[in-house]
């Protein structure tokens, strides 16, 4: 069975099955309840499943996570709200310090199936700590899966797989992609939570990206085709850990890769990746890896956004550096 919906909605409805098929998955955060979140992203869930199982907590980010981890201790399956990406480090501690790592201090002995969804990213017009990309920190972090889809057909399943999960997953949801609307299959997931996806097959040069960026990547994609150049584009999807092989296998046929973020570049993601693939693939490879990114500032005010935030033409101009080679 098939459904048109945007991402939030498609999260509320994996939320919802999550809920209904376990007793023990309870929902935490921030206005969450008759509100609905900020974006709307719990709307209806609380009315549907009670005050006990959709809880409106305090504004205490550290609170709201080591609470997750009490529970989990107690064999339930909590999924905290950050309201903003960046109110997520007055609980940077308890993340890093404890829900990380009770698992490996406990020699296995000690799960902790705590989901921490957090929206992230640019393109909504906000101000300081309302748009910012904090990936990195996350995936430096031994002991944490993270993941980010793109799609609502993603966004379905993977909320479901990260509850799952027997380990903590960061669950980060690209805000501008909210509402955009497609195609969910609800009656199986295209791919397992860690999978890397080829979205658009080519031959010239492979672009790759995560979250929010993917839509840009296609759009520039289509832009290259139309001047004659054949672009493949890659949806990471899965942060830590990341999925080589069909990045590997794409830089191994076109030989140049172009790796995209709205976050900073210095000692980012892409770093990790373009170093990887220069690792792995050196043979392959006609051009270095190229990254585009956001600045190392912090993200600036919203009227100058689009100056900060990676663009088609940012990309495509990256792509005929690769190929200048």
């Amino acid at each position: 069975m098939t459904a048109e919906m945007a991402l939030a909605k498609a999260i509320n409805a994996g939320l919802r099955r999550s809920l209904e098929e376990n007793d023990r998955v309870l929902l935490m955060g921030e206005d969450i309840g008759p509100l609905g979140g900020v974006f709307r992203v719990t709307e209806g869930l609380q009315a549907d499943f009670g005050p006990r199982r959709v809880i409106d907590t305090p504004l205490a980010e550290s609170g709201i996570v080591g609470t997750a981890i009490g529970l989990a201790m107690g064999g339930f399956r909590p999924v905290c709200e950050i309201q903003f990406e960046g109110f997520v480090f007055p609980a940077f501690n308890q993340i890093t310090s404890q829900l990380a790592k009770l698992t490996y201090r406990h020699e296995g002995a000690l799960q902790m199936p705590v989901v921490i969804r957090i929206p992230y990213g640019g393109h909504i017009g906000a101000i300081e700590h309302h748009q910012e990309s904090p990936e990195t920190y996350f995936t430096h972090t031994a002991g944490l899966r993270v993941v980010s889809p793109s799609t609502p057909n993603d966004g379905y399943w993977m909320i479901q797989e990260a509850i799952a999960s027997p380990d903590p997953v960061i669950f980060l949801e690209p805000k501008s992609r909210y509402w955009p609307k497609g195609e969910v299959d609800t009656e199986a997931p295209a791919l397992e939570l860690h999978a890397s996806r080829v979205v658009r097959r080519g031959t010239d040069v492979t672009l790759v990206g995560h979250g929010a960026m993917v839509a840009t990547l296609l759009q520039a994609a289509a832009l290259a085709e139309s001047e004659g150049t054949s672009v493949e584009v890659i949806d990471l999807r899965s942060l830590s850990p990341v999925d080589y092989g069909p990045i590997l296998d794409s830089v191994r046929r076109t030989g140049r890769m172009v790796y995209a973020q709205e976050a900073p570049g210095f000692v980012s993601l892409g770093s990790e990746i373009a170093a990887t693939v220069t690792e792995r693939a050196f043979y392959s490879l006609e051009a270095p890896v190229i990254r585009v990114s956001g600045y190392d500032t912090p993200f600036p005010a919203a009227n100058v956004e689009a100056k900060y935030l990676p663009d088609a033409d940012r990309i495509l101009e990256a792509v005929d550096r690769a190929l200048a080679y």
